[in-house]
């Protein structure tokens, strides 16, 4: 597989509900390099796992993450299949066929702080991609609790930065460089849909350790991966899926692949079918 690492897109995700522990369990059986997350901040400020602003598409309850407790969300069932639509009508042919399965511990809300310890207690090294989600509420706050949460698990000032068990990731630039101030030893992605002219001669801004460009972008434009290698700038690309995108990220040079299909993908990137 080289130097590519799958990255498992909010757990096993077309497997398994996303953000629950069964999704990351499954993603971590079928050999994930990495586990990514979103991450937002309830009414009571605990870190919790959830994409959007409202809980409603992803559990059983209705609300906005930020005005819910985590006690109120712990009582609400995750384990759902509520997805977004897919980017193309072909992708529908996708949904996922499968139950949710899996008891009490694996349909109810996932904090950040377990998710942490699942990656922190495997036998092989594992990363841990954590995105904050703006805008929100609390504006920085989300990347103040990430700081001390990595903090508590003492992670917070890694040697090197190649060492550290997690990323931080945000489509906010202001986000990503709050948190570069409080933990500049842990590598950050600057998430983006659209590059600046800089981006794409491949610059980045010093606060941003890795390009996080989506694969719709890497279509239009699959030299940027290598000229941002040029410059010693890794690649994290998302979501992919397909295996036409698989193999673009393997011909382009992307270090980090976020699929939510990490066996399939994983099986792609190492030549056989996956």
């Amino acid at each position: 597989m080289g130097g590519q690492e799958v990255v498992a897109h909010r757990g096993a995700s077309a497997e398994r509900a996303e953000h629950t522990l069964g999704a990351y369990q499954v993603a971590l059986d079928q050999g994930a390099d990495a586990l990514e997350c979103d991450v937002r901040v309830t009414r009571d400020g605990h870190l919790v796992c959830v994409h959007d602003r409202r809980v409603d598409r992803t559990s059983t309850g209705r609300g906005v993450v930020s005005e819910l407790t985590l006690g109120a969300m712990s009582r609400l069932d995750f384990a759902q299949w509520h997805h977004e639509l897919p980017d193309s009508a072909d992708d529908l042919v996708f949904e996922p066929r499968a139950s949710p399965v899996g008891g009490a511990s694996q349909r109810r809300i996932l904090t950040f702080d377990e998710l942490l310890g699942l990656v922190r207690a495997q036998s092989r090294p594992v990363r841990l991609f954590a995105e904050t989600k703006h805008p929100v509420r609390y504006g920085g706050l989300v990347e103040a609790k990430l700081t001390a949460a990595l903090a508590r698990h003492g992670i917070s000032a890694p040697a090197h930065k190649d060492d550290s068990p997690v990323v931080m990731m945000s489509f906010s630039a202001a986000a990503v460089r709050r948190f570069r101030a409080n933990a500049p030893g842990v590598p950050t992605v600057l998430l983006f849909d659209r590059a600046s002219r800089a981006v794409r001669a491949g610059e980045l801004p010093r606060w941003a350790d890795l390009a996080g460009p989506s694969v719709r972008l890497l279509r239009r434009d699959p030299g940027l991966a290598r000229r941002l290698a040029a410059r010693g700038r890794d690649t994290y690309c998302w979501t992919v899926d397909d295996a036409a995108d698989v193999e673009l990220c393997r011909r382009a040079g992307v270090r980090f692949v976020a699929t939510n299909r990490p066996g399939a993908t994983r099986a792609r990137l190492a030549g056989s079918p996956g």
